[in-house]
């Protein structure tokens, strides 16, 4: 069996799952449970890091994603896209192209494909932004996972697609 590391930090601890249960008089697996709590204290954390990595460059984790999707897709989508892409409402994709518009980093047009709505572009200095922070970015992405091998990251990265997809137990009614 592969060694169970202990995260430090506040992360809870499986003694603390089993306590937990027991105070509770639940029959849950309390290795489960631990996984999905340390799950959700790293997610936390890595939001809160991410939103100080993406300050670096004067963005937000939001705008970011944006900017990316944009230049992943041809420079330019429509807001229902962006939110559909992004996993978020148009509420929020207009509060990021709100922002983004004001610092010049996208701009609004009528679409040519529906006269009535609008898409939204990356402009130069937007693709100019993500072109400049790249090699820092990346860099440290790199090395944020630097302490997995390759076949680390594969299993990973499988494993986090399975989390995924039950994360739907968390909001399912």
């Amino acid at each position: 069996m592969a060694q169970q590391h202990e995260a430090g930090n506040g992360a809870p601890t499986l003694d603390q799952a089993r306590r937990q249960l027991s105070r509770y008089g639940l029959s849950a697996d309390p290795q489960a449970v631990l996984v999905a709590a340390r799950l959700m204290a790293a997610g936390s954390r890595l939001g809160q890091a991410g939103e100080a990595h993406f300050a670096r460059f004067g963005l937000s984790t939001g705008r970011y994603r944006l900017l990316a999707e944009l230049e992943d897709h041809g420079g330019e989508k429509s807001p229902s896209q962006l939110a559909a892409a992004l996993g978020v409402s148009r509420a929020t994709v207009t509060g990021l192209v709100d922002g983004l518009e004001r610092d010049g980093l996208v701009a609004r047009r009528p679409s040519t494909e529906d006269g009535r709505g609008n898409v939204v572009v990356l402009t130069a200095r937007g693709a100019r932004r993500l072109r400049e922070m790249a090699p820092e970015h990346f860099e440290r992405m790199q090395t944020m996972v630097g302490g997995l091998s390759v076949e680390e990251r594969t299993v990973f990265l499988d494993l986090l697609a399975r989390l995924v997809e039950g994360m739907s137990a968390l909001t399912d009614d």
